[in-house]
C-alpha cells in the first residue's frame, strides 16, 4: 500500500507531465511548418516587388537564383532584382491562391496562381500566371534558387 506522501508525489509528477505536455503542444502550434513559413514568404515576396522593397528581395534569393519567365527567357538574381526595381505597371491587385508546397528536409517546392489586374492603355485587364518556386534551407532561414512563371490566361 501506498503511503500517502508517495501519492502526492505520483499525483504532482502527474500533474506536471500534464502541463509540459500542454505547454509543449502549444509551443509546437505557435511554431509555424516550413509549409507556413514558405507560403508566408512567398506572399512577402509579392508584397515587396510591389513596393519595391529591393533589400528584402535581395535576402530572398540565392546567390545562384535562376528564373525562367513566362516567355521563356531566363534571368538570374540580379535581372530579377533589375526588373523588380524597374516595374512600373498600375496594378490594381495581385492575388496568390492555390498553394501547394511539398517539403523534402531542406528544399522546398511551391506551386501557385498570381492573379493580377491592372489598367493597359486605360483599359482594365487581367491575366494569371502559374508560379513554381524551389527554395532551399540554409542557415536556418530559406532562399529561393529557382523560380518559372507560366502565363494562364489573358482578359
Amino acid at each position: 500500500m501506498r503511503s500517502q506522501s508517495t501519492t502526492r508525489r505520483l499525483a504532482f509528477a502527474c500533474a506536471a507531465l500534464a502541463t509540459l505536455a500542454t505547454a509543449g503542444a502549444a509551443a509546437a502550434q505557435a511554431q509555424p511548418t516550413d509549409e507556413q513559413t514558405l507560403v508566408e514568404l512567398e506572399r512577402a515576396w509579392n508584397d515587396a516587388f510591389y513596393k519595391k522593397d529591393i533589400e528584402f528581395l535581395d535576402s530572398l534569393l540565392a546567390e545562384e537564383f535562376v528564373a525562367t519567365y513566362d516567355d521563356g527567357s531566363l534571368g538570374d538574381r540580379n535581372r530579377e532584382l533589375e526588373l523588380s526595381a524597374a516595374f512600373n505597371q498600375r496594378v490594381i491587385s495581385a492575388t496568390q491562391e492555390d498553394f501547394t508546397v511539398r517539403v523534402y528536409g531542406d528544399t522546398g517546392v511551391v506551386w501557385f496562381t498570381l492573379r493580377l489586374v491592372g489598367l493597359r492603355q486605360g483599359q482594365r485587364a487581367e491575366v494569371a500566371f502559374r508560379y513554381t518556386d524551389v527554395w532551399v534551407r540554409r542557415d536556418g532561414r530559406w532562399q529561393c534558387v529557382s523560380t518559372q512563371s507560366t502565363r494562364i490566361g489573358r482578359r
